[in-house]
């Protein structure tokens, strides 16, 4: 799915009508099947693009278009059927507890099925194999059956992305992923994802923590700092000096992400972990 925001400007909900816009962007310009990276320190706005992109926050200004249609002029009908080809992956899954994971995968298929396709499935899952098959990508395979609120932070982060594998979705957006994971897990993930993004020839946009993991598996970096792009290049030109800017006042975060001897246990959960919150 090709994107092309133009001027686009979002404030959050609640804020003033004259209060400074969350996320500014000139120009982003995101070709179909391209795989982008999006780094930055706390409060850069990564958070805020990704939610635009998904359609889930209405820009105050300026436009957004998918597939080069703005998705706030279409009929509220084809605003869903667009909707049902946009995947958001959330720092935190929304996984109900008591659901099982195979339910939980197969979730990510549901705007694009009818109510009772929907209903039926919550009785009985409609494609375990395929579950399975998008479980085992993320080293998975044998939760098919627990229960959520038996996974670890780590484990429903893999769950979340294994739902992107079953959607019907275009365009994949992922919000820090990797935050509860391990560094060896979360190179493995990510590698798995990227992968099946190309296999798919599905648009992927990540905003990462890991700086290190960004520039070593994405083709395209984008840095955000202060609602504004402060780069747009090839992962081969972002060099340790456009960091130290970007992430000026903030090194602690910048080091934190690169560091490849950080043992973070995979079972943390994302809202425990200091500097995890919404970005």
């Amino acid at each position: 799915m090709k994107i092309d925001a133009r001027q686009l400007h979002l404030r959050h909900a609640g804020a003033g009508a004259h209060a400074r816009a969350a996320l500014r962007l000139e120009a982003l310009n995101v070709d179909a099947g391209e795989q982008v990276a999006v780094i930055g320190p706390s409060g850069a706005g990564k958070t805020t693009l990704l939610q635009a992109l998904a359609c889930a926050m209405r820009p105050h200004e300026g436009t957004l278009a998918l597939e080069g249609r703005d998705p706030w002029r279409l009929p509220a009908a084809e605003l869903r059927r667009l909707r049902a080809r946009l995947f958001l992956a959330p720092q935190v899954p929304p996984l109900p507890p008591r659901q099982r994971v195979v339910t939980a995968v197969l979730a990510g298929r549901l705007p694009a099925q009818g109510l009772l396709a929907s209903l039926a499935s919550l009785v009985y899952p409609s494609d375990i194999p395929g579950a399975w098959a998008a479980l085992e990508s993320f080293d998975l395979g044998d939760k098919l059956f627990e229960r959520v609120d038996r996974l670890s932070g780590g484990e429903r982060q893999r769950v979340s992305l294994a739902r992107a594998l079953v959607s019907p979705a275009s365009l994949w957006l992922a919000d820090e992923p990797l935050s509860a994971l391990d560094p060896t897990r979360a190179r493995s993930s990510l590698s798995a994802l990227t992968a099946q993004a190309r296999e798919r020839g599905a648009t992927l946009v990540a905003s990462l923590h890991q700086v290190d993991l960004a520039l070593e598996q994405f083709p395209r970096v984008i840095g955000l700092r202060d609602g504004a792009l402060a780069f747009d290049l090839p992962a081969a030109e972002v060099t340790p000096q456009r960091l130290a800017r970007l992430y000026a006042q903030h090194e602690d975060e910048l080091q934190h992400a690169a560091e490849p001897a950080d043992l973070r246990p995979d079972d943390q959960s994302a809202a425990a972990r200091p500097g995890a919150r919404c970005r």
